[in-house]
C-alpha cells in the first residue's frame, strides 16, 4: 500500500510541478504586432533576410523543426513536398529546442544536419523561440494569437507542427505533429 502511495504522490509531482515548468505559455506582448502575415520577415540561417510578401499569392507552410526528434523524418516528406510543389508552396522551417531539448545544435549544425541527412532546400531560420513567451519570434505570436491571425490560438505544442497560410496571406488551418506532410490534408491544401 504504501508502495502505490509513494507511486502517487511521484506522479502528482510531475504533473503539478515539473510538466508546467515545460508545457507552460507565457501571455505574450501583441503591441505593435501586425495582423497582416505578410508585414513579417524572417532570417534565414544563412543571415539573409526574407520579407514574408515575397511569398504573395503563393500558400506556405510553417513548422518548426528539431534534429533529435522522433519526427524528424518529417524533413524528407517537407523536402518532397517543396520538389514535387515547389511551384505552388513555400515551406519555412524554424528550428526550435523548446520541446524537451530536441534541437540542442547551433545554427550552422542545424544547416549541416537538414542537407546532410535530407537534402532540405526549403528555407530554414535561424533557431528561434515558437512557444509563447517574451522572446516569442514575432511570426509565431501572430500564428498563436487570435487577435492578430483571426481565428487561432494553438501555439505549437510539440516540433513539427504546421501552420498553413493560404495565397492570400489568411491562416486557414494548424496540424499537430503526427500529421505527415504527405497528408492528404496537406495535400489537399496544396492542390486547392
Amino acid at each position: 500500500m504504501i508502495k502505490y502511495f509513494v507511486v502517487f504522490a511521484c506522479v502528482f509531482l510531475l504533473i503539478g510541478f515539473v510538466f508546467p515548468f515545460f508545457f507552460k505559455n507565457e501571455k505574450v506582448n501583441i503591441d505593435g504586432l501586425s495582423n497582416s502575415f505578410y508585414d513579417y520577415s524572417v532570417e534565414l540561417i544563412s543571415g539573409e533576410k526574407i520579407a514574408l510578401n515575397k511569398y504573395k499569392d503563393k500558400k506556405v507552410i510553417i513548422v518548426n523543426v528539431a534534429s533529435k526528434c522522433g519526427y524528424t523524418y518529417q524533413y524528407g516528406g517537407l523536402q518532397k513536398l517543396y520538389d514535387e510543389y515547389g511551384d505552388k508552396i513555400e515551406i519555412i522551417g524554424f528550428p526550435s529546442n523548446e520541446f524537451l531539448f530536441q534541437e540542442p545544435g547551433e545554427n550552422k549544425d542545424i544547416q549541416t544536419f537538414c542537407s546532410s541527412n535530407y537534402g532540405v532546400k526549403f528555407p530554414i531560420v535561424k533557431k528561434t523561440v515558437v512557444k509563447k513567451n517574451s522572446n516569442q519570434h514575432p511570426l509565431y505570436s501572430w500564428l498563436s494569437c487570435k487577435e492578430l491571425n483571426g481565428w487561432n490560438d494553438s501555439p505549437p505544442s510539440w516540433n513539427f507542427y504546421k501552420y498553413l497560410i493560404d495565397e492570400e496571406g489568411v491562416l486557414v488551418n494548424v496540424l499537430s505533429s503526427k500529421i505527415k506532410p504527405q497528408d492528404k490534408e496537406i495535400i489537399d491544401f496544396i492542390n486547392n
